[in-house]
């Protein structure tokens, strides 16, 4: 399906691994040009070297630390005038709520939830009244499908949610639709951090955080590609009726009301 993103603009957050990567040479591939935010330069480096040998698009890169609202702020102005935002930076984490502490609590927190808020409220501002602007929120299903050992995950999801619905409900009047996309586990370097909190919380033991995969749909995990996918769809003028939802792609887990 062409996508018709040929020619618009995107910026990323958490580009430089996982749902953002994947995100960046998805939209890549479509003509989309791209600003690439991540704290990590090097692999920002590589992919936009990745990116500039395989397409005709424009890329910019911004290794910065993303956790506070002058940094947010800062990537913004830097980026100027895009189309496209997708809030993907985030490290909120694993664990019960005996074992988290206040400060990674509101670290967590400050990057994901109020940075997802900030970057939108920037990008509201200076789009409203124009034409196929999108903002879409990766956002994660343990906000629909609590977990006590990642109550943190679950309570920072669950407001990121509500915020879309809440954005996304008048959005289209303004001319932006406002997406959220809710992926259970995937293959991630993310996920194996969390997948290993949960193996010991479960089996006493994080080195056996594969054989969760047994009780998966499919027995394993999505891919990064096929949320990335998914956010490429929903960015584009094909979903231009779509606003004020979340969808949800983690093989029906979260609708059979099960953690794993």
């Amino acid at each position: 399906m062409k996508l018709d993103l040929s020619g618009k603009t995107a910026l990323i957050t958490g580009a430089s691994k996982g749902i953002g990567y994947s995100c960046a040479l998805t939209l890549a591939e479509e003509g989309c040009n791209l600003h690439l935010a991540a704290r990590n330069g090097e692999a920002l480096a590589a992919l936009k070297a990745e990116i500039d040998a395989k397409y005709d698009v424009s890329v910019t890169i911004h290794p910065a630390d993303l956790g506070s609202a002058e940094a947010m702020t800062a990537l913004d102005a830097a980026a100027g005038d895009y189309d496209i935002l997708i809030n993907n930076a985030g490290d909120i984490p694993a664990g019960s709520i005996t074992d988290v502490t206040d400060e990674a609590l509101r670290r967590g927190f400050e990057l994901k939830v109020f940075g997802y808020i900030t970057l939108s409220r920037l990008f509201w501002q200076k789009r409203k009244s124009k034409a196929d602007s999108v903002i879409i929120n990766v956002i994660g299903n343990s906000g629909e499908n609590w977990d006590a050992s990642y109550f943190a995950g679950s309570t920072g999801n669950a407001s990121l949610m509500s915020f879309t619905k809440a954005l996304g409900g008048r959005s289209l009047d303004e001319g932006i639709r406002v997406v959220g996309v809710n992926p259970g586990p995937v293959d991630t370097d993310r996920m194996l951090k969390i997948m290993k909190r949960k193996a010991i919380d479960m089996l006493g033991d994080e080195s056996r955080w594969e054989e969760l995969y047994d009780k998966y749909p499919g027995k394993r995990p999505a891919t990064a590609q096929e949320v990335a996918d998914l956010c490429a769809f929903l960015a584009s003028p094909k979903a231009g009726y779509i606003s004020g939802t979340v969808v949800t792609i983690d093989g029906g887990i979260a609708a059979r009301g099960s953690v794993i």
